[in-house]
């Protein structure tokens, strides 16, 4: 069953309001095992309206549009429904009835084009809003079928839950499909297809990858009779492939692993950072209960600072710079000792634009001290950097945090942090 996604709204077409209907939709139809063929932004503007959805009849069975159900002069889906079906618009006695009861409840007067939610193309199927005014509906059209549901997003979700999506797998019969997502770090997703090229030949297996910066999301989905027997096996050959660059599935985040880890050792964390700002610690606080595992950290941005807080050598400094392999290490043993954890977390770089030291943006420095080790484990990843770096910035400042989140990960691991075993997960290089 092929579906496509129309969304309606200025705000959208304008970038005012990020479209996040469209990518929630995708996953949804996506996890159903439908085949999203298209997504499409229109303006409030009708004709815009249905020359989108009439193009989205031609390619697939099932066309969604969400937005334009409103009681505004500017919500025009349900009259580019009827022109598209050829009726007219006809006032729905029931729905009127409830609009004045739920502004009697609110304790509000219903204003009379409140109640052009109460219309809809003559012939319609009515989808019940259980989270607010405008229902969905429900067209037939000569190229397929359109359901039609509020912008709002709650509201959007709540009827494609409760009503769309089960008359979509009604509609998708006996076809099965079964999904899985592997998240991994550090590598690029080039190198993750070229590893995976014999999961890719797999019949009736197919791999989507959602780059992200530093990481990489794999979406194995399979179909067929046998869709989850197919999914497992898949599964199990991705893994073996990729090894420990695999670090969880589905909603499983680094942050979270790595929390997992330093709880199962009853150890804890502390971060020093210089060109992430405190984007480290940021992300090791996301989530509940992260004291358990995370001392704290230093935001140590100015050079000095490096010295003052965390112990690094003066000499050093000022023989080399803040962004050396030895200030890292110095910041993730100063700041270990310091803060009394059992590991030092410590980054430190160029994020541009301009160079550092004579060091070129994207050069960048983790440093990881170990309970019983006397030198700490530093790493320079490779990172991808724009040629603008005006534009390196941010991307950089991400992709180091991941890094060093996933440094730390292969070491509670002891799995593969030599120089060129970050890939695949060879022995782990022993340091110091």
């Amino acid at each position: 069953m092929r579906v496509e996604v129309v969304t309606v709204g200025d705000e959208l077409l304008l970038g005012d309001v990020v479209n996040g209907n469209a990518a929630w939709l995708g996953r949804s139809l996506a996890d159903l095992g439908a085949e999203v063929t298209g997504s499409v932004v229109v303006g409030d503007e009708l004709e815009a309206i249905t020359r989108a959805v009439t193009g989205a009849l031609r390619r697939a069975d099932v066309v969604i549009v969400t937005g334009g159900l409103g009681p505004t002069y500017d919500d025009l889906t349900r009259e580019a429904l009827a022109a598209l079906a050829g009726v007219d618009l006809v006032r729905d006695p029931h729905l009127e009835e409830r609009l004045r009861v739920r502004a009697a409840r609110a304790g509000r007067t219903l204003v009379p084009m409140a109640l052009r939610m109460a219309e809809l193309p003559e012939g319609a199927g009515i989808l019940p809003n259980p989270a607010g005014s405008a229902p969905g509906l429900r067209v037939e059209l000569p190229g397929g079928v359109v359901y039609a549901l509020p912008g709002v997003p709650h509201e959007m979700r709540a009827i494609m839950t409760e009503t769309v999506l089960p008359e979509l797998s009604a509609r998708l019969g006996r076809t099965r499909t079964a999904r899985r997502t592997l998240r991994t770090a550090g590598v690029w997703e080039s190198e993750l297809a070229a590893r995976l090229a014999p999961v890719e030949a797999m019949e009736g297996v197919r791999l989507a990858y959602l780059p992200s910066p530093g990481e990489v999301r794999i979406r194995i989905t399979a179909t067929g009779g046998d869709a989850p027997k197919l999914l497992e096996r898949a599964e199990a050959m991705a893994r073996r492939l990729l090894g420990p660059v695999v670090y969880g599935a589905e909603e499983e985040t680094l942050e979270r692993v790595v929390h997992r880890l330093l709880a199962e050792r009853s150890a804890t964390v502390a971060t020093a950072e210089s060109l992430t700002g405190g984007l480290l610690g940021a992300r090791l606080t996301d989530m509940p209960g992260s004291s358990v595992t995370y001392a704290g950290g230093v935001v140590s941005y100015a050079t000095r600072l490096k010295h003052q807080l965390l112990g690094v050598p003066a000499d050093l400094l000022a023989a080399e710079g803040a962004v050396h392999p030895e200030v890292a290490a110095a910041m993730a043993a100063g700041v270990r000792d310091r803060l009394g954890a059992s590991y030092g977390l410590a980054v430190t770089g160029v994020a541009g634009p301009d160079p550092q030291d004579g060091r070129p943006v994207g050069t960048v420095f983790i440093a990881v001290a170990e309970p019983g080790k006397a030198n700490p484990v530093v790493r320079a990843p490779n990172l991808p950097v724009p040629e603008s770096g005006a534009q390196a910035r941010g991307p950089i400042r991400e992709m180091t945090v991941v890094h060093a989140l996933d440094l730390l990960r292969r070491i509670l691991l002891g799995v593969g942090t030599g120089p060129d075993a970050h890939r695949w997960g060879e022995d782990r290089e022993e340091a110091g």
